[in-house]
């Protein structure tokens, strides 16, 4: 089948959704231009800055769109392409934008006020507590999973002959594989280039952040920077060796594991200009040259008529390594179509840069179908530049094969690839280089935010629950280390296909919570709530029993007790605040009455 067949519908769907049905939100949430947004009533130019809505669109949706809309498809496909496509396109625009929307409109009506400060207010101090703590610990999963697939993905090897080279090409460093036959070190490039740009962070941040270096200049100067990190990858790729200490028998991916923690224990205790903002700035190149590159090739391919290779529907695969479709592959999707941590973003930074009300639609609603539309051209890149044969190889363990890991940053790259050489000619190997570094340096962001947002919540808690909160358990050092600790503890060991699931599933029920809190919100302002309440119920359905099947299918039986465990404090937070939902419509029930 056609590329078009798919990309076409998508798009269409896409605007018509952003051309009436947010609109239609607009109206029943009470949109209104006439009343002062925080940005323009509480001005300070530090955190609250009317700003224009093309320039906080930009910068929320390099603050959403991380590695999750990229990892998420490349596991969903192995249901097929038709499952995907479904519930990345349906599920953006109906659940996924909505949650976005509803978190950026009411933090801008509530002062700029996060989700878990909004879920103070409008269920009770106790729900705030339990917000909180089911925040912290979807962050660490979220740490968890990204920590370990970053590792794995920095020691990819692979042979000269898949990257359309000969055995003796110069253009990679190679090593000796089991068999003896040369292997590129493709992840090494992506590591040096991501040691070269958090070394040259400093500069960057002073210059731009601290110094406010004109755009003009601005991002010539990053763009510069990424293709400076990437030729000095080429040059001096990193090989991780392993590490033996005595007993301690660490492979390359768990050496990595420990110098990525201790990167960002220390970078989330400093200030941010100093390293995440110029990260950041740097990375986003990355990212929007990717989506262009993504779309670019995919419009190439059905030009050319390069049919689709992936299957539509491959069920039983699917199941056997991911679980039963439903719920498996819509948490698996993850941030492709409803993401809880949007609305942390959008209740966190972006509510306080709003200039009138009816940009938060063109930020928040747009921004999630942007999203939607990476995971898409995610999806159409693995179906079209590669073999459903070799897709699988990266993501399904091999029988009999001992100590194998799933790599499917690497199935991405591969995909990226294949689709742009097919669709505009680009070298093979040059395509999996420039995927890799398209989900690396965000997965080093996210890890970097996580940790520091984990950090905030950390001491809000300890002020929420201790009456006099101890000094050390105010020190940035020991709450960083917290996170980081929290993190180590649920990444080691674990594979990617068990961790993926459960940081899906809790980071849509985080989205359903969000919407639950929403809705009553909404209540108490007489607008109408089944646009927020009827989404909640579908996720939180999907995501309870998600997590129910991976407690009692999954991590129960195979004795993983640290990631059960886990599971079962989501179920209980969860069930937490639903019970303090409830009591709180009951009391509006009964003051309505009065």
């Amino acid at each position: 089948m056609n590329v078009f067949y798919l990309l076409v519908p998508a798009l269409v769907f896409y605007l018509l959704a952003q051309r009436f049905y947010a609109r239609f939100l607009g109206r029943a949430f009470g949109e209104d231009d006439t009343r002062a947004t925080p940005a323009v009533r509480l001005r300070d130019d530090v955190d609250y800055v009317p700003t224009r809505p093309h320039v906080l669109f930009a910068h929320h949706f390099s603050a959403i769109a991380a590695a999750g809309p990229i990892i998420g498809p490349t596991w969903a496909l192995l249901y097929g392409y038709a499952p995907a496509f479904a519930w990345i396109v349906v599920g953006a625009i109906l659940i996924g934008a909505v949650h976005d929307y509803a978190c950026l409109f009411v933090s801008m009506r509530e002062g700029g006020r996060s989700i878990a400060e909004i879920a103070r207010k409008t269920i009770g101090p106790t729900a705030f507590v339990l917000f909180a703590l089911f925040i912290v610990f979807n962050l660490v999963v979220v740490n968890a999973v990204f920590i370990n697939m970053t590792a794995v993905s920095l020691t990819s090897l692979r042979a000269p002959a898949d990257l359309g080279l000969p055995a003796d090409q110069t253009i990679f460093r190679t090593v000796s594989g089991p068999q003896g036959q040369p292997l590129a070190v493709v992840g090494g490039i992506a590591s040096t280039s991501a040691i070269a740009l958090t070394v040259i962070a400093p500069v960057l941040g002073f210059l731009v952040v601290r110094r406010r270096m004109r755009e003009l200049f601005a991002y010539p100067l990053a763009t510069a920077l990424c293709i400076g990190s990437v030729l000095v990858g080429f040059a001096w790729p990193v090989a991780m060796p392993a590490l033996h200490l005595g007993p301690l028998h660490l492979d390359p991916a768990q050496v990595w594991v420990l110098i990525i923690a201790l990167y960002v224990w220390f970078a989330a205790a400093v200030p941010v200009w100093l390293i995440l903002q110029p990260r950041e700035f740097v990375s986003v190149q990355f990212l929007y040259l990717g989506i262009l590159l993504l779309l670019a090739a995919a419009v190439g391919t059905g030009v050319q008529g390069t049919p689709i290779q992936a299957p539509p529907a491959e069920i039983a695969q699917g199941e056997r390594v991911l679980g039963a479709i439903w719920p498996s592959l819509f948490i698996t999707i993850a941030c492709g179509a409803v993401s809880g941590f949007h609305g942390l973003v959008a209740s966190g930074t972006t509510s306080k840069q709003i200039a009138r009300e009816s940009h938060a639609k063109h930020v928040g609603y747009l921004g999630m179908l942007g999203e939607s539309a990476l995971a898409l051209c995610v999806t159409l890149a693995i179906a079209v530049g590669m073999s459903y044969a070799e897709y699988t190889s990266f993501l399904v363990a091999p029988a009999g094969v001992a100590g194998w890991k799933a790599n499917p940053v690497l199935a991405f790259s591969v995909g990226v690839a294949g689709i742009c050489h097919s669709g505009l000619g680009i070298p093979p190997w040059l395509g999996v280089v420039f995927g890799l570094l398209m989900v690396e340096g965000f997965v080093l962001d996210t890890l970097d935010v996580a940790i520091r947002l984990n950090r905030y919540l950390l001491e809000e808690i300890w002020a929420a629950l201790l009456p006099r909160v101890p000094r050390f358990l105010k020190n940035y050092w020991v709450n960083s280390g917290v996170a980081v600790g929290l993190m180590l503890a649920l990444a080691w060991g674990g594979r990617a296909e068990y961790l993926w699931p459960l940081f899906g599933s809790g980071n849509q029920l985080l989205a359903a919570l969000s919407l639950t809190t929403l809705a009553i919100w909404f209540y108490r302002q007489g607008r109408p709530v089944v646009y927020a309440l009827v989404p909640a119920v579908l996720a939180g359905a999907t995501t309870v029993a998600s997590l129910v099947y991976l407690l009692t299918c999954r991590y129960w039986p195979a004795r993983e007790y640290l990631r059960a465990g886990v599971a079962i404090i989501f179920l209980a937070l969860a069930a937490g605040v639903g019970l303090c939902a409830l009591r709180a419509v009951r009391a509006l029930r009964r003051e309505t009455r009065r």
